[in-house]
């Protein structure tokens, strides 16, 4: 009989509702993952990498071409220079770069600060390396911080603050005043790291990306992790990498290299070809904003009320007008008998809080996203 880690985790709600989905034929904007074609360009360096033998393991650490790729694209982003052999570690996605910071870094009775409605993976990781998480809400409706309810949470045993930038599954971002508020806070707490989630860096429709790479004072103290799955749009093959300090990176490594070793080696070189034949990463906000702007019209005459999308190929969608079920009974509904699959969000919280809203994702070819909003536009 083995005695589970996880006692309370079951299936997640992403593989319910696509698996409903699939059996009602209903148009699924649950999961997170686009249906239009990638770029042929990444394609044509896929094959690239094939015909030049690219198929066996990485370095551990990733390949020093795609390093190197990645040190360029950050200095030409914000203008902060990441050294690529003591600072960057490919990862086979961003979930495994956030299990393996978290693994290297907290210890039995470690309290880790991370915020509801909060990414899946994130608290099973901190019970999994017998860590506290110390759940704090973000400030419906708007999802903003509230740093004073953060500074009193904060104590001696506090070692690692999770944040999400964009953030998903709410879309909301950060102000200039979110990182000062992270500075003051790690330079009050010396025990304090950062762990950031900015997958969804190049999807910000408002104002500048607040990355903390940016902050002198929190780059010396934070593994920042990333995604290619969501800006090149291939999210299958989990690819990503992490930033860190060369003391961080070298206790990182340490898990990473005995987790996986190496992230794939084929991909790897197309990405890294990719990366040095332009900065593709520009046009990526401007064409989910038009998803966004699409979706958000076509739902118009809704019952439905919009909640402010900065970020993300998320939205939040209010349905309290339309029916008073919980948010899984209604997302369940709303698969089974308007054909339309969407996440409950109230499964992204501790304590199931349920503020009767859904998340969609708009990550679709235009055709899905006006059937979807069609549909529920009858309801």
């Amino acid at each position: 009989m083995i005695n589970s880690k996880l006692p309370e985790v079951g299936t997640t709600i992403f593989s319910v509702m696509s698996a409903l989905a699939n059996e009602h034929g209903a148009v699924n904007l649950s999961q997170g993952f686009p249906d239009f074609p990638i770029d042929n360009r990444l394609k044509s360096f896929v094959t690239q990498a094939l015909d030049n033998n690219q198929v066996q393991y990485a370095p551990m650490p990733g390949r020093l071409d795609l390093r190197e790729a990645i040190s360029s694209k950050i200095e030409q982003q914000h203008g902060v220079k990441v050294d690529p052999i003591t600072e960057i570690t490919v990862t086979a996605g961003a979930t495994q770069a956030i299990y393996t910071a978290i693994t290297a870094i907290i210890n039995e009775g470690d309290e880790v600060v991370l915020f509801d409605p909060a990414y899946d993976c994130y608290d099973p990781t901190i019970r999994v390396n017998k860590g506290v998480p110390v759940h704090l809400k973000l400030v419906h409706p708007t999802y903003h911080i509230d740093w004073n309810e953060v500074r009193q949470k904060v104590n001696s045993k506090t070692k690692l603050i999770i944040t999400n930038n964009p953030h998903n599954p709410c879309g909301s971002v950060w102000t200039k005043a979110d990182i000062i508020a992270l500075e003051s806070l790690v330079q009050e707490s010396p025990q304090l790291m950062v762990l950031s989630d900015e997958v969804y860096e190049h999807i910000q429709y408002e104002d500048e990306h607040q990355s903390v790479l940016k902050s002198a004072i929190l780059r010396e103290r934070s593994f920042v992790t990333y995604s290619f799955g969501k800006t090149m749009h291939v999210t299958g093959w989990k690819l990503g990498y992490c930033i860190a300090p060369e003391s961080f990176t070298a206790e990182f490594r340490k898990v990473h290299q005995y987790l996986v070793f190496c992230a794939n080696n084929t991909m790897q070189y197309a990405v890294a070809e990719y990366l040095n034949a332009g900065e593709f990463w520009r046009e990526v906000m401007p064409m989910y904003r038009k998803k966004k702007e699409l979706f958000l019209e076509a739902i118009q005459e809704s019952r439905f009320k919009p909640l402010q999308c900065s970020g993300t190929y998320f939205c939040l969608l209010d349905y309290s007008e339309i029916s008073t079920l919980s948010d899984v009974e209604f997302a369940k509904e709303l698969t089974t008998k308007y054909g339309v699959a969407a996440i409950p969000v109230s499964v992204f919280y501790e304590d199931q809080t349920d503020h009767k809203v859904i998340r969609i994702c708009f990550a679709k070819q235009d055709e899905t996203l006006i059937k979807a909003a069609q549909l529920l536009c009858k309801i």
